[in-house]
C-alpha cells in the first residue's frame, strides 16, 4: 500500500543500469565517465528528466541496478530532491539483458513511461524539452521516440534503429529493430521512448527480438544522440 507521505507520479522514467558495458572496456561504470568537471554521462543522459521536473510534473526515477553497480546507485544521491527515486535489483527471472531490465522496472511504474539509457545523451540546443514534448505526443498517438538522423549502416547496427517518414508533417516510424544484422531500409536511431501507462508492458519488446512495439510511434528528431557504450579512449 502506497504511503500517503508519497506523490503520486505523474510520469515514471525507467533508468536500467544493470549492464556491465564490456565493450566500454573502462574499470568503472561507463555512466560514471567524466565529459567535463563534476559532469558525467549519467548527468548529461537525465537532463531530459530534470527538466520533467522543472515543469512541475511529479517524476519517478526507476533505477535497475546490479551488485556491481553501488557506485551509481550513491551517485544518484545528488538527484534526491529533484525526483522520487525507486530503485530495482534486478530480476535475472526476467532475463539477464535490457528488457529483463525494464522488466524488473515495470511493476514500480505508474503513470505514463519513458525509457532513458544511462550511456546514451541526447545532443543539442533543441533538446531540453524533447521528452516533455514526447510525453505530450504519447495521449495521441500511444508511442514517441525521439531520435536522430542516422545513414551510417555500422552506427545503426549498434543502436535501436528506426525508419521514420513524414506524412502530413508528422514524422512516424515506419518500422523498428533493435540492432539490426541488415541496416538498409533506416534512417535513424531512438535515444528516448515515451508510452502510455495502457501500453507500457510493451516496452520489453522495443530492446528485444520479433514485433517492435515502436512502428507507428511519433518520431521527434534531436540534431544528435551520443552512445556511450564504445571502448573508453
Amino acid at each position: 500500500m502506497q504511503s500517503s507521505s508519497t506523490p503520486v507520479p505523474d510520469v515514471s522514467v525507467i533508468l536500467p543500469c544493470a549492464g556491465y558495458g564490456t565493450r566500454f572496456g573502462a574499470p568503472y561504470p561507463k555512466e560514471l565517465h567524466c565529459l567535463a568537471p563534476g559532469v558525467t554521462v549519467l548527468d548529461r543522459s537525465l537532463e531530459a528528466v530534470v527538466e520533467l521536473a522543472k515543469s512541475g510534473l511529479n517524476v519517478r526515477l526507476v533505477v535497475v541496478f546490479g551488485t556491481h553497480k553501488l557506485d551509481t546507485v550513491s551517485y544518484l544521491v545528488r538527484y534526491a530532491d529533484t525526483f522520487q527515486m525507486v530503485f530495482v535489483y534486478q530480476d535475472e527471472s526476467f532475463g539477464p539483458g535490457l528488457d529483463g531490465a525494464i522488466r524488473s522496472a515495470l511493476p514500480m511504474t505508474q503513470g505514463p513511461v519513458a525509457l532513458i539509457l544511462p550511456d546514451i545523451v541526447v545532443d543539442g540546443s533543441d533538446t531540453a524539452g524533447k521528452l516533455l514534448d514526447a510525453l505530450r505526443q504519447v495521449e495521441v498517438a500511444g508511442w514517441s521516440v525521439v531520435a536522430a538522423e542516422e545513414r551510417d549502416h555500422d552506427t545503426l547496427r549498434q543502436m535501436g534503429a528506426l525508419a521514420v517518414t513524414e506524412a502530413g508533417g508528422v514524422l512516424t516510424v515506419g518500422a523498428a529493430t533493435d540492432k539490426p544484422a541488415d541496416p538498409s531500409g533506416f534512417n535513424a536511431f531512438w535515444g528516448m521512448v515515451a508510452v502510455t501507462e495502457s501500453e507500457a508492458h510493451k516496452l520489453p519488446d522495443v530492446v528485444g527480438v520479433g514485433t517492435n512495439p515502436l512502428a507507428g510511434a511519433v518520431a521527434l528528431m534531436v540534431e544528435g544522440i551520443v552512445n556511450y557504450n564504445t571502448p573508453a579512449g
